[in-house]
Parts: structure tokens; sequence; C-alpha cells
């Protein structure tokens, strides 16, 4: 036996109540007793409240009940928390069903009862019905004919609303359509409460006595006044006459056909539980009302499962259309998920109001009607800023031209980044509506669980993950923004230089790889992962790939001390890994470098074992010509100067020439030629194409001179007798026994060597016959 004082307050609290309700029941019977008995009843209780020690033993045991005590017999437990949570789910299942079904077969048994007993007679409860009905259905008519011709009168206004948001504007469509449906839904709303307010006046002054009114007709008034609400939802959702109004998108005939049929429905559950039900209630018996209440659900029910399955097919179809239509594959998902198992869906709702008006008849409809009309706003207010989301992420993000030219990255970035954000703020919308219906039909109760500590806990965790995350984001943004800044040749500070532009580089790429780390473990941290056990592991690692990958290592630092010491920056002409090449790109571990050939290499800096830099401060085209032995050297010096003039006038060279020419004089005598060495100091860079043009130069001053630069000669020598003279050459001819006349070649070889013979200059180099 579990004691009292140890039980939770809500134990306490029923038991209380409990034993204040038997002894109200064990009163009352006494009193019902009494009327049979002359009143002995009343005297008896009136001696039990006489007698001091009798009232002294109620007060203590009210006493011992508001301190805690336990006052149960011996053998009556009350399952604790743990132990109804203990009980397994397939339990639950049995005995929700068991419950179920006990309770339709007593309620159909007290309504047989109640049928049985019934006074058909002309003084009856049917008969007091059939007179209460009178009056009502005079309420009734007065209420709808006033609600008819109001919303006759308030049709141009619907269709104003609806020429207005069918014109294009300056205001987004979306945001013209959704004015015009909230205004097009309050007109409606404002028509049925002037009907309402109507049948009101009607029944306290048309109806019965003046200024009174009866239960029945507030019955009527409240119930057409809640159910033409819900309706009016409904032709917000499938208005059939005016398109523009019409959030869901549909051809009219079809949303005038879903209008017609939930309407329908709607009026018939909400009329017969609201209505009918309690009337019966009143003047019939609770037995025969909660009896009509279950055929009324039935009907509805089994009507919505007819038509449910007659549109399975033609729903999908539509769905499955949308969703292919659809250009988010979020949006896309979701639509063909409900495409699938949108006839489940409902038929377990309307199965669900069944139920529950088997289960809970006496707050079946309010229950129903609240988590009906939450589960609706949740959706729509969900499909809404899904909606505005989803034409938000469709449209891209524009900057001034201004700002455009400043940070060339930053638009490209933000058309990233901000899409991104908004598909997960449209995923926490999402699981946010879910929670709202859950907690709509008590499968989940929200507000208990926000309040709760791990409520609390999970909230605080994902807003700290989420806001860490943006954070990060928006530094990473600023900062890579003014790195582009910076890098940017068309801002205030002009181009950077070439160490400038690899430290930028080299420092984005750290700062991102050092930003992705620290997020991912301030998020683990906020998310309840010990990171110590991470941080530990990671330096483990570090230490095993410092002696397993000594060549990476020696990468990273040979790369370090490179950058240290200025040694290579993007865009220079350098030589390294024997190589000369322009450098493209450096990391903290390579050289991305491009040769002539526009091969692209990549260099590991562990291999350059030294780099030779053709960019620093200045360079020099070294030049070194040659000329024959019988040239005079002062006048080739002169035409070295001459043409430095030249180029030095040029108007496109003359900006890299930072210095006269330097001639540094006969630097060899060769086995063929005289060199004379001279030297031009350009810009880094420059030297190539200044070397180049100067080479032109001087090769065209020194054939204007007549000064013969040396090149290779082949000369036949035949040998000399010991009298110093020449032996005679040996040409052997070879002779043809044919002319071309009579062997018919006529190739052009053979004309040239006719026309040659035929010539008076070289006569006697032929003979008569042959070649």
């Amino acid at each position: 036996m579990i004691p009292l004082s140890s039980a939770s307050p809500p134990i306490r609290l029923a038991t209380i109540l409990i034993l204040l309700l038997a002894l109200i029941v064990t009163g009352t019977a006494a009193l019902a007793e009494t009327t049979d008995t002359g009143g002995t009843g009343y005297d008896e209780l009136a001696n039990l409240l006489e007698d001091d020690a009798s009232r002294e033993r109620l007060v203590q045991e009210l006493r011992r009940l508001a301190s805690g005590e336990d006052t149960r017999p011996s053998g009556t437990e009350t399952a604790t928390p743990a132990e109804e949570e203990s009980v397994s789910l397939p339990q639950r299942i049995a005995d929700f069903t068991q419950g179920v079904a006990e309770g339709t077969v007593s309620e159909l048994t007290a309504a047989t009862h109640a049928l049985r007993e019934l006074d058909m007679t002309g003084n009856g409860a049917l008969a007091s019905l059939a007179a209460a009905s009178l009056d009502l259905a005079v309420v009734i008519v007065v209420t709808i004919i006033l609600f008819l011709i109001l919303r006759r009168l308030a049709a141009p206004l619907f269709r104003r609303a609806s020429e207005w948001a069918a014109q294009p504007g300056s205001a987004p469509q979306l945001i013209r359509r959704t004015i015009a449906v909230v205004a097009g839904a309050i007109v409606d709303v404002l028509v049925v409460l002037l009907a309402w307010v109507g049948g009101y006046l009607c029944t306290l002054f048309l109806v019965g006595d003046t200024g009174e009114m009866e239960t029945r007709h507030s019955l009527f008034l409240n119930a057409f006044l809640l159910i033409e609400v819900f309706k009016a939802a409904i032709r917000m959702l499938f208005s059939s006459r005016y398109e523009s109004l019409r959030l869901l998108p549909m051809a009219g005939e079809e949303a005038a056909y879903w209008n017609a049929w939930l309407a329908r429905l709607a009026g018939f559950i909400g009329y017969g539980l609201l209505v009918a039900v309690p009337l019966v209630d009143l003047y019939v018996g609770t037995p025969i009302g909660r009896a009509v209440a279950l055929l009324i659900m039935l009907v509805a029910f089994t009507y919505a499962l007819v038509i449910i399955l007659q549109n399975r097919s033609r729903v999908r179809q539509r769905l499955e259309d949308t969703a292919n239509a659809s250009t988010f594959a979020f949006t896309r998902f979701l639509t063909s998920l409900l495409a699938r198992f949108w006839h489940l869906i409902a038929i377990a709702y309307f199965a669900a109001l069944a139920v529950v008006t088997v289960t809970r008849p006496e707050d079946a409809l309010p229950f129903m009607a609240q988590a009906t009309g939450q589960t609706v706003l949740a959706v729509l207010a969900g499909a809404f800023f899904a909606v505005v989301l989803s034409q938000i992420i469709s449209r891209q993000v524009h900057i001034p031209e201004e700002t455009r030219q400043r940070f060339p990255l930053l638009e490209a970035r933000l058309n990233a980044y901000i899409p991104a954000a908004l598909k997960i703020m449209r995923l926490v919308i999402l699981l946010l509506v879910l929670a709202v219906i859950a907690d709509a039909w008590n499968l989940f109760d929200l507000g208990t669980w926000m309040v709760s500590e791990a409520g609390a806990r999970f909230i605080g965790t994902a807003v700290s993950v989420l806001l860490i995350v943006f954070l990060a984001t928006l530094f990473w943004v600023a900062v890579a923004s003014w790195i582009e800044h910076r890098l940017n040749p068309e801002t205030g500070g002009g181009e950077p230089g070439p160490r400038e532009k690899t430290l930028l580089t080299i420092f984005r790429n750290a700062i991102a790889v050092t930003l992705i780390i620290m997020t991912s473990m301030i998020v683990l941290a906020e998310l309840g992962i010990n990171i110590g056990p991470l941080i530990a592991g990671a330096g483990v690692v570090g230490l095993a790939i410092g002696f397993g990958a000594q060549k990476l290592v020696q990468d990273i630092i040979t790369g370090v001390f490179i950058q240290l010491e200025n040694a290579i920056n993007a865009g220079d002409v350098v030589t390294a890994g024997g190589i000369t090449v322009v450098a493209e790109k450096l990391t903290i571990r390579s050289l991305g470098i491009r040769d002539l050939s526009g091969t692209y290499h990549i260099v590991p800096f562990s291999s350059v074992d030294s780099v030779s830099n053709y960019m620093r401060d200045f360079a020099y085209h070294v030049g070194e010509y040659g000329v024959a032995y019988r040239e005079d050297t002062d006048e080739v010096i002169v035409r070295l100067r001459e043409a430095f003039d030249e180029l030095k006038a040029h108007e496109e060279h003359a900006p890299m020439i930072i210095d006269d020419l330097e001639v540094h004089g006969v630097t060899a005598l060769a086995d063929s030629s005289v060199n004379v060495r001279i030297r031009i100091k350009t810009l880094p860079g420059a030297q190539w194409a200044i070397g180049r043009e100067y080479n032109r130069l001087v090769k065209r001053h020194f054939d204007a001179a007549g000064i013969e630069i040396p090149f290779p000669h082949m000369t036949l020598y035949f040998g000399e007798g010991k009298e110093g003279a020449a032996p005679p050459a040996h040409i052997s001819m070879v002779h043809r026994k044919a002319r071309a006349e009579d062997t018919g070649d006529d190739s052009p070889q053979r004309l040239d060597r006719d026309r040659a013979r035929a010539n008076p200059k070289y006569k006697g180099d032929f003979d008569d016959e042959g070649d």
C-alpha cells in the first residue's frame, strides 16, 4: 500500500475529490431516501452535525486528508507514474480498443433501454421536442435568409477584391493575393456575425417573450456562428466563384466540388452535434442523445469514406503534377509524400472524429473543433511562410553597383548562403507545424514540453547552434569580403602587390580552415558531446601524422618559411624544382606553376631546394654579341649605343628601362667571333621583352653598317701538294644515254637543265651526249 503522503499532489487531490464526491453522492442518496421515509434522513443528518463527537471526527478526517495522510483501506493501491510509463504500447492500444468497444456497447445498451421506456403519448418527450422545434424553425429561417441576403450584398466586395488581386502592380503577386484573401475572409466573417446578431435580435424581440431567449435558440445561434465561420475558412481555401480569392491552385469546378462537399459535411456534423443532440438530451434523454450523436458520426464517416475513395486517384494525380512542376526539392518531396498518403490522413481524421464521439461524448465536438482549427491554422500559417520563403529563395539577391565593384564576390556569396539559411528556416517551420498538429490531437503536449527541463534544454541548444552557425557565417562573409576588397584593383587602394596577394590568399584559406574547425567543436560542445577526447584524439592523430608523414611536415614548414621570407609570390617568374615558370598559386604545402607551353605543375615545397626569383625590385637584360674578327670593336659599340637610343625612344618600351646602357666591352675572343657584352636595367619582369626588342634593333643596325655577325661556314678543302699548289678536283659527270625528247622526260628538272644548256653563259658545262 502506498501512503498518501508519499504520493504526488495530483494523486492526493484526486483522492480528496473522490471522498468528497462519495460524501455528496451518499448524502444525495440519503436525501432521496428521505422522500419516501418521511424525512428521517434529514433528522439523522442534523443529529450527526449536532453531535460534538461526530462533528469532531469529521473535522479530523478532513484535516488528515489535507495533511496528506493515507485514509484508504489496505489493499487499494494507485499506479505510480513510473508504473504507468512502464506499460507497453501494445497494452495501451489494447486498453484503448477495449474502452472503445465497451463504450460503444454501453451507449447502445443505454439507448435501447431509454427507447423502451420512452413515452410515445401526446404528452411525452417527443411531443415536447416537436413543440419546441416550431419557434426554433422560425429563428433558423430568419437567420439563414438574413445570411443569404448579406452574402448577396457583399458579392461586389468579393468581386472587387478578386479583380484587384489579379491586376499586376508594384507589390509582388503573392502579397497582393494574400491581402485580398485576408480581406475577403474578414468580409465573410463579418457577414456571418451580422447574420448571427440578426438571429439574436429576432429571438429576443420576435419569438417568445420579449427580452428572453430559450436554450434551444441559443444552441442554434452559437452553432450557426461556429459552423459558418468554419465554412468561411473553407471558402477561403476553395473559393468557387472568385479565382483570385482561392488559396489552393485548382480549377473553378474542382474548387466548387470540394467546397460543396466539405460545407455539407461540416453542416451535417456541426448542426447535428451542436443542435440536434443537445435538444434530444434536453427533451428526450441523454442516452438517446448519445445514440443520435453516434449515428450522426457513423453516417458522416461513411459519407466521407465514400467521397475520399472516389477521389483518391484524381487527387493523387493532381498532387503529383503539382510536385513535378515545383522547382524546389523540399516542396516536391512534401507534395509527393502527401499525394501518396492523403487519403489515409483524411480517413484517419474522420475515424478519429467518430472514435472521440464514442470515447468522449461529453466534449467530442469541442475537442475535434479545437484540434481541427489548430491543425488548419498551423498548416495555413506553415504553408504561407513556406511559400514566402520559396519566393525569396527563387529570387536572387542584388546589391548596389558600387558595392558590387568594391566586393565582386559578395553578391554570389550571399546568393549561396541566404537560400541555404532560408531552407533551414523552412525545415524548422515544418517541424513546428508538425509539433502544433501533434499538440492539437493530444499526441504531444507542446506547452508542457516547452516549459520542461528537456524542452528548454533542446530549444536552448537549437537556438545556440543556429546562432553560432549564423555568427560564424557572418564572420566568414565579412573576412572574405574584406580580403576581396583588398585584392580588388578597382578600389581606392589600387591593385595590391604580389606579396600582399599571396599572403591574403593564404590568410583566407587559413581563416576558413580555422573557422570550420572551431565552429564544429563549439557546435559539438553545445550538443552535449564531450570534445575533450576529440581534441586528445586529434593530438594523437597529429603526432602519428608527424611521424608517418614527414614529407608533409617538411612541405608545410618549408612553405611557411618561404612565405615569411617573401621568396615567391603569385605571378612571379621563378626557377623552382629545376623549372623556370610562372608561379600561379601558393598554398601552405605546395607551389602551383605553369611553364611556357601552358603545362601546369604542382611542386611540393619539400622538393624546392632553391628559389630563383626574376621579379624582385629590378632586372637586367644581359646581351653578348659576337662580330667578325675583321670588324672594329669601337664601331660595334657605337652601333650598340645607337640601337639602345632607338629602343629608349620607343614609347612602349621606354617606361620599362630604368637606367642607361652599360657596355662591359670585349668579354671574349672566341674561336670565330669577338664578343661584346652589354647590360640594360629594366623593371622586374620586363627584361625578356626589352631583350627581344633590343636584339631586333641590333641586327638592323649591324646590317646597315655592314658589320658581319659570324655564323657557321662549311669549307671544302682538297689538300695541297708540297709545292703549295692545290691539286685538281676530280669531278665525275653522270652521262645520260637519252635526252628528254628521246625519252619523253618532260619533268621540271629536265626542262631546267635544257634551258641551262641553251644559255651561252654555261656553254661548255654540258657535252653533247649527256648532262
